[in-house]
């Protein structure tokens, strides 16, 4: 276990985020704009707040999942640079004749997550991170805070820390086919809002059906990995998506059919796993 790995346990870890897409929407129709196309419901929205948010395709399915907070100059989406499609690329059809421009600001910001409690000296913070709770902390990409009294945590801790969590990410659990419905994303769905790209979708298969797939979190005594197969007896029903070692045996997420949701589990080499809870809140622990 990494002395990173640890501190996010404990709550005293700093993660450096600065690799994540910074994109920067301004102009006069900015704010509405993008309130008539995200999930999540903007109005209201001050600085120092941030809301998680998902881009979804007209029937429905994810293309981005993001965090938004205000700047001086408009809104910045923050985006796990995972995720295969830019968010500025995914928004730029619907720019049109609106009043908006998007500007990705990436190499000019820096980006840190912290515990609330912490002292930074320098930067600009927001609540909650985009890892879900604590605070995000923006600073000049060539002047970083000092932070004292924390551990640094890396992508590998903060990767094996999400998986123990059971916390789903979009990019790896999730694709480009998934529906919101497959995992705990209600939080970033403003489902009584007025409007939202793919609203009349994720209403009809949240009230009437629903998804073909959803992920689970999972426990097992033994060493397994992302892309083995999950079997309910001898039908396979989906695939591990994303896998670290754990206390003598090995956390997971899995994608599996809807189908199999409640069957006994096991991996094509006869591992058994058992179902643990999906906390919805990745970095809750920072």
């Amino acid at each position: 276990m990494t002395d990173g790995l640890t501190a996010l346990r404990r709550g005293r870890a700093v993660v450096d985020l600065s690799t994540w897409r910074k994109v920067l929407v301004r102009g006069a129709d900015a704010a509405v704009w993008l309130n008539d196309l995200l999930t999540a419901e903007l109005e209201g929205m001050r600085s120092g707040e941030s809301r998680r948010s998902l881009l979804l395709s007209p029937t429905g399915r994810i293309r981005a999942d993001f965090t938004v907070t205000p700047h001086d100059e408009g809104l910045l989406l923050l985006q796990d640079p995972i995720q295969a499609s830019p968010i500025d690329g995914a928004l730029t059809p619907y720019v049109l004749s609106s009043d908006v421009s998007l500007e990705d600001v990436s190499d000019r910001l820096g980006l840190l997550a912290l515990p609330d409690e912490a002292a930074p000296e320098g930067g600009w913070a927001f609540r909650p991170s985009p890892l879900g709770t604590g605070r995000g902390l923006f600073f000049p990409s060539h002047v970083p805070p000092k932070v004292s009294g924390l551990v640094p945590a890396d992508p590998e801790d903060l990767e094996a820390f999400r998986i123990e969590r059971g916390v789903p990410r979009f990019g790896v659990d999730l694709a480009e086919d998934s529906l919101p419905h497959e995992a705990p994303l209600d939080e970033a769905i403003a489902h009584g809002k007025g409007c939202f790209l793919g609203q009349e979708a994720v209403a009809k298969v949240r009230n009437l059906g629903h998804p073909p797939f959803v992920v689970l979190s999972l426990d097992a005594p033994a060493e397994v990995s992302a892309g083995d197969s999950l079997m309910a007896g001898d039908r396979e029903v989906g695939r591990i998506t994303s896998a670290t070692r754990s206390d003598g045996g090995a956390a997971a997420l899995g994608r599996v059919r809807w189908t199999a949701r409640d069957a006994e589990l096991s991996t094509g080499e006869g591992t058994a796993l058992r179902r643990t809870d999906i906390r919805p809140t990745p970095g809750s622990a920072l």
